[in-house]
């Protein structure tokens, strides 16, 4: 008789579960606060080790660079009294380096100046500290840079972020929710404002974090403060005028729609004077020496741009001699002109239909417009319209990648007379490593017909060839920058298409929101 068969036993050993997707800070599920501080300490880690190389005009005398700049406006500000700052004397040569910032930059120069002196007082020292370098005075300078960020430029971003994600721009909440910490990595991991400030050797965090700041009041509904913030950040640089016609038209824009307007753009005005005055309070005591300030503060004489910057006077420059045919003054009208004909359309759309969204578009096209048409631009002012578009970098991933790359190249000729290609190379590739991760929002792709590709991706690769004959080959002697000019062309016609993207965009809000409304009402 056949023995009864035992029953098996269930097995207590489970199937193996299936291989997951990579998984980096951003992709959800993450716990928030940990994961925004890891991202903050990583962008943290890299402005260091930029900081480790060589800086602007570093053993280049007799006038250096902008490293030079900086330390020199700190010795002014701590041993010159506040009517000496931007006065020609005898402790003050504004031939060299004058001070050309508003009074809240040299407030933090004399900041910076006082804790420098208590270490190092060599480095700041009057008139015998002209042009001093060492590796101590390197180290304190690079450390004033990184501790304006981590006060400034992080808690603006993390603020911005924060409004972002409780849903202060329209979008999805699945958007907002699992791209929020994508979107603080683009903000704080932003390739060409790590090069500038912590390579070349800048401030921009300050000014760009104020401005950030009050964006981020903006979108969370708190626009006194966005207002005392924005009114700041004009005092520290006054390139943040850029972003002036787009905090104006959108804050008149909602304040035309509240119940009693004139009130509302009142308290506005009353918070921006007072301000402006607490600012320029030691310079108010006469005519002239406010005066004085505002007449450093718009050096004309330098003409209407330098070097090689990528915008419309400069890349026309070939064939229209703008230099020699106009004087300064009329040459001041027209940029004035052609300025506010390409903002306008931006500006009157937000007094129209002011919007969140709206805003961050009207941002970078007010930016856009001073960058390519207003008077004495720098190649590092591309920073200004680049702040905006990451902002949009969860809207228009697309976009903003491609802004990146090709803001970054503009200024590749500064970054190689700086000694700075080792960093220009690696915060390139961990931008697009981030840009390109799991969990990123690079794979909302624009639906572009392939002949279009085609021709988008011709000035990729004149880029990519000039990246390469820009440090091999040497120019013809009949035009020694030929590569800087066809960098500056490349760019400026980049920037022109992306400039008309963006506004084009922010014009079909309106059409977006009106059939919307027409759903709602069907």
């Amino acid at each position: 008789m056949a023995k009864p068969t035992k029953p098996r036993r269930a097995s207590t050993t489970s199937p193996p579960d299936p291989p997951t997707a990579a998984r980096l800070p951003w992709h959800p599920p993450a716990p928030p606060v940990p994961t925004a501080l890891l991202i903050s300490l990583a962008a943290l880690l890299v402005r260091v080790l930029v900081s480790v190389g060589p800086y602007s005009g570093q053993g280049a005398a007799p006038k250096f660079g902008d490293y030079e700049a900086q330390r020199h406006w700190m010795e002014l500000t701590l041993h010159l009294p506040p009517s000496d700052w931007y006065r020609n004397t005898s402790d003050n040569d504004l031939a060299y380096w004058g001070l050309d910032y508003p009074p809240l930059s040299a407030y933090q120069s004399l900041l910076h100046g006082r804790l420098i002196n208590a270490s190092l007082p060599d480095a700041v020292a009057l008139r015998s500290s002209r042009g001093f370098e060492s590796p101590e005075s390197k180290l304190l300078m690079r450390w004033s840079v990184l501790s304006s960020d981590l006060v400034v430029f992080f808690p603006a971003a993390l603020w911005f972020v924060w409004a972002y994600a409780k849903g202060a721009v329209d979008g999805s909440g699945e958007e907002r929710r699992d791209g929020w910490m994508w979107l603080l990595a683009m903000v704080l991991i932003n390739p060409c404002l790590l090069l500038i400030d912590h390579g070349h050797f800048q401030y921009n965090c300050i000014s760009l974090g104020l401005t950030l700041g009050a964006i981020a009041g903006v979108l969370s509904s708190n626009e006194l403060a966005a207002a005392a913030l924005f009114s700041l950040a004009i005092n520290h640089k006054q390139m943040s005028l850029y972003f002036a016609p787009a905090f104006f038209s959108h804050l008149l824009g909602k304040c035309l729609k509240r119940k009693y307007p004139i009130v509302e753009i009142m308290k506005l005005g009353f918070v921006v004077l007072g301000t402006f005055a607490l600012v320029w309070w030691p310079f108010l005591h006469s005519y002239e020496a406010a005066l004085q300030v505002i007449s450093r503060l718009a050096p004309f004489e330098r003409g209407i741009y330098e070097d090689y910057v990528a915008n419309f006077w400069c890349s026309t420059s070939t064939i229209i001699k703008w230099k020699r045919l106009f004087a300064i003054k009329p040459l001041k009208l027209m940029s004035l002109s052609a300025t506010i004909l390409a903002f306008l359309p931006s500006f009157v759309q937000q007094v129209k239909s002011p919007s969140n969204l709206g805003f961050l578009y009207s941002l970078m096209n007010s930016s856009f417009s001073f960058y390519l048409f207003s008077y004495q631009v720098h190649e590092k002012s591309i920073l200004l319209p680049l702040l905006p578009a990451s902002l949009l970098a969860l809207k228009e991933p697309q976009l903003y990648g491609w802004f990146v790359y090709y803001a970054l190249f503009s200024m590749y000729p500064l970054i190689c007379r700086d000694q700075l290609l080792l960093q220009y190379i690696a915060v390139l590739g961990l931008f697009f490593l981030i840009y390109y991760s799991p969990g990123g929002s690079h794979g909302k792709r624009l639906k572009v017909p392939f002949g279009t590709k085609v021709v988008f991706s011709l000035p990729c690769l004149g880029s990519l060839l000039l990246h390469i004959t820009y440090l091999q080959i040497e120019p013809p002697k009949r035009y020694p920058f030929l590569f800087d000019a066809l960098i500056m062309f490349i760019c400026f016609s980049q920037f022109v298409i992306l400039t008309l993207y963006s506004n084009y965009k922010q014009w079909m809000l309106d059409t977006h929101s009106r059939s919307v409304g027409l759903k709602k009402d069907l």
